[in-house]
């Protein structure tokens, strides 16, 4: 068996910062970090509201220096996904394949995922003008002509929010009604940068080194029309990634974990953190924020002899 203080399941900002404050109180945490690690920031081009990078930050770049900063304080990085755990009895087990890890502490810090649309293009021009958040790539698009697929309140937020700096917002909405709340959908449709247009699916997204048009379906005639766009935000929703804690944390009705007086869990002992946690900011600051609140209340656990 492999023993530990403290492991910590996720590398994006809320489980690298967790690992940081940890590993500088002396507990030598293991971060289990996945294979595909540092979170939603790997696929985010230009990061210009993180603190202390006034010229702005490429999101993969940021995040190796969290990997390097935790490192130099002695936390320990593995890039395997973890298969199962068993919070059941202590101390806790983390099983990565045949591989077992024992610890007193965890801190779950797995994040969420966007839904994405699932084309081809999507992938490839992810960061060449398509983006899930708007708070993060906004600015990008002064004056230019944006869409945004996606009918719920997570997509008239981003609308709305996308005002502040396109030219025109279209949003495109496969029903024949929105899904968003009342308020949301006043608020939009008042808005005279915004245009709604309905039974719209996407198509294809256009353009070798970034998005240049897209191509859309209209799901009523079947007609498929080509319009050039600068830019598109994916406001379909996102998925907590929680599938390995189902019936041992707690979870909402959306999957995500249901936190106990700031970071603890329903199970003594274990500990959440980001974006696994939180629908409504979903930052990369609030999640690293989020870190560093964690490993503070691990190491105060711990202290009292539950290690």
């Amino acid at each position: 068996m492999d023993t530990h203080k403290l492991i910590i399941i996720g590398s994006g900002p809320a489980g690298l910062t967790a690992a940081l404050y940890a590993a500088r109180a002396s507990l030598k945490p293991l971060v289990i970090g996945g294979l595909t690690f540092g979170g939603q920031l790997m696929i985010t081009s230009e990061v210009e509201n993180f603190p202390g990078f006034p010229q702005g930050v490429q999101g993969p770049e940021l995040m190796q220096k969290m990997i390097e900063q935790a490192e130099r304080f002695g936390a320990e990085i593995v890039y395997e996904d973890v298969t199962k755990v068993d919070f059941s009895k202590k101390p806790f087990q983390v099983m990565v394949g045949d591989k077992v890890y024992e610890s007193g502490s965890v801190i779950v810090a797995t994040g969420a995922s966007s839904l994405w649309l699932g084309l081809p293009s999507e992938e490839r021009l992810r960061g060449k003008g398509i983006s899930s958040c708007a708070t993060c790539d906004g600015f990008f698009f002064k004056e230019k002509n944006i869409i945004v697929v996606g009918g719920g309140d997570a997509a008239l937020e981003e609308a709305s929010y996308l005002t502040k700096f396109a030219a025109k917002v279209t949003v495109l909405n496969r029903g024949d009604k929105l899904r968003a709340s009342k308020i949301m959908q006043d608020r939009v449709l008042s808005n005279p940068k915004i245009t709604v247009e309905y039974n719209q699916a996407v198509d294809e997204f256009v353009g070798t080194d970034h998005l240049t048009a897209v191509r859309v379906k209209d799901n009523v005639s079947g007609q498929v029309a080509q319009r050039p766009i600068e830019g598109a935000f994916i406001a379909i929703g996102h998925k907590p990634n929680t599938e390995i804690f189902k019936g041992q944390l707690e979870l909402d009705a959306k999957g995500y974990i249901v936190p106990q007086d700031q970071t603890k869990t329903n199970i003594e002992g274990v500990f959440v953190a980001g974006d696994v946690r939180d629908y409504r900011y979903r930052q990369a600051i609030t999640a690293a924020g989020m870190g560093c609140m964690a490993a503070m209340d691990v190491e105060k656990y711990l202290e009292m002899d539950h290690g």
